[in-house]
């Protein structure tokens, strides 16, 4: 059985892209999502784990 993905919620930060291509560097699958994407669909997706990528005031 394959391991769900491990979403990185955009809320805007400049690194959002940053943390998913590491995550990904580390042979794990990641996917990109918006903050705005319901949490059903997310939870849909049975991620692994959900990186929150903090907002531009957050830099």
């Amino acid at each position: 059985m394959a391991a769900g993905p491990v979403l990185v919620v955009d809320f805007g930060a400049q690194y959002a892209q940053l943390i998913a291509r590491r995550v990904r560097e580390a042979n794990v699958y990641s996917e990109l999502v918006p903050h705005s994407m319901p949490v059903e669909e997310m939870l849909a997706k049975d991620p692994q784990a959900i990186i929150l990528s903090g907002g531009p005031a957050s830099v």
